[in-house]
């Protein structure tokens, strides 16, 4: 596989420099560009609007047939960026995100795209009214690009979808990148855009940025509206950026949490008023490591030796040291409360309110085209991708409510552990805890589950949390650069400003980051008349994920295909 593929990749970078190297209408290199990187080069006249749109359009065209990232590319985003050089001739270029190229997770309700969740079944499913998150984007003089694929519906890990195929880590290609918002996590690696949003059930912002070497935010719940996006629990979703650096990172939660309180999401009335409209780039500033105080969460690791958990163990044990080197006091945490496998089974409510959420959007007016009425009706279709380790969690889900008699007794769990982690930050004077997202590396294409994830832990208490590279595995034929491995720093609610400080400083004494082999090539950018259309690589779908069923047997009655 990995010797077709990069065959494939050889033949496309050949193909597209002889086509476009004379076309190239600047030097202005996107590959790892920053918001900043972008506004110099866009306010100094070597680029335009249009040339930087371009430019990360043939990116995507070069790699985007490998690695399987993207879902549907915005027909008006040239348009857009047309619009935005008359501005720039106007002298009228506002905005923090003016021209900055986004990619978001497929299950962002969008005007100009379907908004699909990877599902065959929705694929004509066509919003009429953006996300306010969207909106705020766009406020900000984004230009929405496209979407990208994930893990059909964010139930799971492994960015594999029915409408999309399987995304692969453009670190490793025999690897999954993470999930379930793993589209993005790959795309924004790839540099096939400035940032990228994902959402966040359990792990699924955290986990495409620990695999692909990213930075990324899981806000406090309550701080970023979740309305026009498609559900999967009312207690534990949260949406929110990806980027290369903590600095972008900033900026783009700033835009995102502008939304403030939304009626159509009613956790948004939580948030304190010191805590709203919060310039997060602002609380970059400063900062020193010195005298911060981080608890290790041990019972998160895997201390066992293999070949998938010792580099993870490795690159964090170095990034403490590091930490100790420059001042930091790492405190040890074993509270047998903190055990993600734990959590996860005896908290977790996702089965108890996915139905209820589900029918809730697909009930809303605004969503126009061709579109299942019901989660049932979804599932009855046969037009959708279930992976086996989850056909327990769905059945269940389908005769599930909030009107079980244990969801009660889950949510009063949840209080419980709120208070203990709230406990122990007041016991050991802490800032933040530390752990890995996951205590192996990310899996193999065609595993059964995306397994080893420590996101839990914020999921039920609605905590923030910031996500950091924290090393690489060693080399290998299939990684030639190694496997990204990524560290959460958990926090109080509403201290994204200084889990953001913190990240910023961690990021510099563990300067870890590195562009994926499969696309550090620079990329001549092309002219287009119009915006290309992807059509994603369902080939890319292991058969141990059959399409259709929900269950081990031939699906039959209400389950069959039609």
């Amino acid at each position: 596989m990995n010797l077709f593929y990069a065959a494939l990749v050889l033949f496309q970078l050949f193909h597209l420099s002889s086509s476009q190297a004379q076309n190239c209408p600047t030097g202005f290199e996107v590959r790892e560009a920053t918001i900043n990187s972008v506004h110099n080069a866009l306010f100094s006249g070597l680029i335009t609007c249009r040339g930087v749109v371009e430019a990360f359009i043939a990116r995507i065209e070069a790699y985007n047939p490998t690695i399987n990232a993207i879902l549907s590319l915005n027909p008006q985003a040239l348009a857009v960026a047309d619009s935005l050089d008359q501005a720039i001739a106007a002298g009228n270029t506002t905005g923090a995100l003016f021209c900055i190229p986004v990619l978001l997770k497929d299950n962002y309700d969008t005007v100009e795209m379907r908004t699909t969740g990877g599902c065959l079944d929705l694929a004509n499913s066509q919003p009429s009214v953006d996300a306010p998150a969207v909106t705020a984007l766009k406020r900000a003089g984004a230009i929405i690009l496209g979407k990208t694929n994930l893990h059909e519906l964010a139930l799971e890990g492994l960015s594999v979808s029915s409408l999309g195929g399987q995304t692969l880590n453009p670190y490793d290609l025999s690897r999954t990148p993470g999930g379930s918002s793993g589209g993005t996590g790959a795309a924004i690696a790839a540099s096939f855009a400035l940032l990228g949003t994902g959402t966040d059930t359990v792990n699924s912002l955290r986990s495409p940025a620990s695999a692909n070497s990213l930075f990324s935010v899981r806000p406090t719940r309550g701080l970023i509206s979740r309305a026009g996006i498609i559900p999967v629990s009312y207690t534990q979703d949260a949406i929110g950026p990806m980027a290369r650096n903590v600095e972008d990172l900033a900026t783009a939660l700033t835009v995102m949490a502008s939304v403030g309180y939304d009626e159509s999401d009613n956790v948004t009335s939580l948030v304190p008023q010191g805590s709203r409209n919060v310039d997060y780039a602002a609380a970059l500033h400063g900062g020193s490591l010195r005298g911060v105080r981080f608890g290790l969460v041990e019972g998160f690791f895997n201390r066992t030796h293999s070949n998938e958990t010792t580099p993870v163990n490795v690159a964090l044990d170095a990034t403490i040291s590091a930490l100790t080197a420059v001042g930091a006091k790492v405190v040890p945490i074993k509270s047998p409360t903190f055990n993600s496998t734990y959590i996860i089974k005896n908290y977790d409510t996702q089965r108890f309110e996915y139905r209820q959420e589900m029918d809730k959007y697909l009930a809303n007016p605004s969503l126009r085209g061709s579109h299942p009425g019901t989660l049932m009706g979804l599932y009855a279709s046969g037009r959708f991708l279930v992976i086996p380790s989850e056909y327990e969690y769905v059945n269940t889900a389908l005769v599930s409510s909030t009107q079980n008699t244990t969801y009660a007794s889950k949510k009063l769990d949840i209080q419980n552990l709120t208070l203990a982690l709230r406990t122990v930050f007041a016991d050991h004077a802490l800032d933040a805890l530390i752990y890995p997202e996951q205590a192996n590396l990310v899996v193999k294409v065609g595993a059964a589950s995306q397994s080893g994830r420590n996101g839990i832990l914020a999921a039920m208490t609605g905590s923030p949390v910031v996500t950091v590279p924290a090393g690489f595995s060693p080399a290998s034929d299939d990684a030639p650069k190694g496997i990204p491995i990524g560290m959460e720093i958990l926090g109080m609610p509403w201290t994204e400003g200084k889990l953001l400080n913190l990240a910023k400083q961690v990021a510099a004494v563990r300067r870890v980051r590195r562009i994926p082999s499969l696309t550090e090539a620079t990329i001549e950018p092309a002219t287009y008349e119009s915006v290309p259309i992807v059509v994603p690589n369902l080939a890319t779908v292991s058969s141990a994920y059959p399409l259709g069923k929900l269950r081990d047997l031939e699906t039959t009655g209400a389950m069959s295909n039609r």
